[in-house]
């Protein structure tokens, strides 16, 4: 018996055994494990290991062992309870009939009208996830930043979410890593007026945003941030006019940073809202890289 799956640019970038946890239930990574080290389960033809890393129309094939009995393919409807909470490393974190909430990887914008020609709206437009309907954009987050992102899958989905945004009742926590020891109230609100323009046209606008300080030393600090204002690069703004600046970021840093550090140490971590009587949290775990930077800043997540 022999089961082929071909890969879409969705899943474009994750790992084989990931990708398998996603496309199939009931499988254990023990099973996946066994049969990748048995070439019972092949990426184009070929023996690989379970952190090979899939790509846009590879060929996965899964040989001689029953995949009715033993693996199932996922096809069950989003049964919510009074309180959703799910965390999740992979680049989908939920997907059900009316949304799909994203663990978005940094250097992908979220739409069209950027220089990137990688958008998720543009991935997602020709994926079987949206055969019967198309994706609806319903907040921002900077191609720069990594973690949670929300994507409708109807046009009265998208409404009802776009609405929650606007009367901020979604609320997001985001988590930094800074140049430097902040040395302010260990928690607090950063509440300043930012400006921006429009063409030609200045236009200035308040932004609030509840902090609280997570770990720091004398060279850099962890910190959580929750705003409440949706400004344009909002978080990244107040950080650099308190004079510490989130590592990586290129627009808005008057420090010095080393060549080798590419990215900005920005991830949306976790995003909360409320549908009728059904609470909903989605949580992303942040990128290695970022892992990485806390400890060779020797902080604490």
């Amino acid at each position: 018996m022999k089961k082929s799956i071909n890969v879409d640019n969705t899943f474009s970038g994750m790992r084989i055994d990931r990708f398998l946890r996603k496309y199939f239930v009931s499988i254990p990574q023990s099973l996946i494990e066994k049969n990748l080290r048995n070439g019972k389960i092949k990426l184009n033809n070929r023996k690989i290991k379970s952190s090979t890393k899939v790509k846009n129309n590879d060929l996965i094939e899964i040989f001689n062992f029953d995949i009715k009995k033993r693996i199932i393919v996922k096809k069950e409807k989003f049964k919510p309870s009074n309180s959703i909470i799910k965390e999740n490393e992979d680049f989908i974190i939920e997907n059900n009939d009316n949304f799909i909430v994203l663990n978005k990887q940094a250097g992908i914008s979220v739409q069209g009208g950027t220089k990137s020609k990688k958008n998720l709206i543009d991935i997602f437009s020709n994926s079987e996830i949206f055969k019967d309907d198309k994706p609806y954009s319903v907040h921002r987050l900077d191609k720069e930043t990594s973690g949670v992102f929300l994507i409708a899958k109807n046009r009265p989905t998208a409404q009802l979410l776009t609405s929650l945004f606007r009367l901020r009742k979604v609320y997001k926590t985001y988590i930094a890593i800074c140049h430097g020891e902040i040395n302010i109230n260990e928690k607090g609100i950063l509440k300043n007026n930012l400006t921006r323009y429009d063409e030609r046209k200045k236009i200035i606008e308040n932004a609030e945003t509840h902090y609280e300080i997570l770990d720091k030393n004398v060279n850099s600090t962890f910190v959580q941030l929750k705003p409440i204002t949706g400004r344009k690069h909002q978080l990244r703004k107040q950080l650099f006019d308190i004079g510490h600046s989130i590592i990586g970021d290129k627009k808005y840093n008057s420090i010095r940073e080393q060549k080798n550090n590419k990215n900005l140490m920005l991830h949306s971590y976790e995003i909360k809202f409320k549908i009728e009587e059904n609470k909903y949290t989605f949580r992303a775990t942040p990128p290695d890289y970022f892992r990485n930077m806390l400890k060779s800043k020797r902080l604490n997540f």
